[in-house]
């Protein structure tokens, strides 16, 4: 009867630490999805700030000389 208690005890530990894993990975997903979010935003306000302060410049981009 112990020997029972005794695994049920370590399936519960094991499913304790499964659970507390999942949930660090779910976080870094978090992190990382926040980090590509918060990049593209930099981008954004990096490319309106080049159009609005170098105009000509982003014209050159988009229409090479040739």
């Amino acid at each position: 009867e112990e020997e029972e208690e005794d695994e049920e005890e370590e399936e519960d530990e094991e499913d304790r630490e499964e659970e507390e894993e999942n949930e660090e990975d779910e976080e870094e997903e978090e992190e990382e999805e926040e980090e590509e979010r918060c990049n593209e935003e930099k981008q954004r306000h990096f490319r309106s700030c080049v159009k609005t302060t170098f105009p000509e410049e982003e014209d050159a981009h988009q229409n090479p000389v040739s």
